[in-house]
């Protein structure tokens, strides 16, 4: 981060509340997905006898939303941190 956000918010111009969301989504995306997916095996650890099949069919709709909403409607990241101006 300290590398990527002065060339993001300086050179390229972009919202640095905005730029900070896609990270917080893109970093919560990776705690969901493989290879790394911790999230997905701390719920399997709990919940022993449900497949890990049977979990990441439950994480997908959440995966499907973040992505297509943040692609199709990227003001959305800045809807709250605007509300409170």
């Amino acid at each position: 981060m300290p590398i990527v956000y002065p060339v993001v918010v300086t050179h390229f111009g972009f919202d640095p509340i905005w730029f900070g969301v896609i990270v917080v989504i893109a970093v919560e995306l990776g705690l969901i997905t493989p290879p790394v997916g911790m999230n997905v095996f701390v719920i399997k650890s709990v919940a022993p006898d449900t497949s890990l099949v049977q979990i990441f069919r439950g994480v997908t709709p959440f995966v499907v939303m973040m992505v297509v909403l943040l692609v199709a409607f990227p003001m959305l990241a800045l809807f709250l941190p605007a509300q409170m101006s």
